[in-house]
């Protein structure tokens, strides 16, 4: 049971990984909104199904709180501008897992993320895991 548990977690990363990924590629074909916003809280949302995959025991409340402590330190951590951390940041997968910049924005989506995600594992998720 545990194992077809974290499949399905890892499908969702996978999932919402693409559509992250997908909300920056196709700037030019979506609304401003969603292009500004999504690609943060699906980041978030990654980090939340990560945690629930690889903790597969922790109950969905603490994975919550985990991933939005873990999202605001990255976040948080952007206002460190070390020359190595930097260059870090300057590349395709440095931006990608820590950022660029600090953007008070960036706190809410990822609690808006975490929020939707944990939504979907409650109602849809805990469904299909008990088919």
């Amino acid at each position: 049971m545990l194992v077809r548990q974290r499949w399905l977690y890892l499908v969702a990363v996978m999932m919402t990984m693409a559509a992250g990924l997908a909300s920056r590629t196709y700037k030019a074909v979506l609304p401003d909104f969603v292009y500004e916003h999504f690609g943060d809280a699906l980041w978030a949302g990654m980090i939340y199904f990560g945690i629930r995959m690889v903790c597969i025991r922790w109950g969905r409340a603490r994975a919550v709180w985990i991933s939005v402590l873990f999202s605001w330190c990255v976040e948080f951590s952007q206002m460190l501008q070390f020359p190595w951390l930097i260059e870090l940041r300057s590349t395709l997968w440095g931006a990608l897992l820590l950022g660029r910049g600090f953007l008070c924005m960036d706190l809410i989506r990822y609690l808006i993320g975490i929020g939707c995600v944990y939504l979907i594992d409650r109602f849809f998720l805990s469904k299909i895991m008990r088919l």
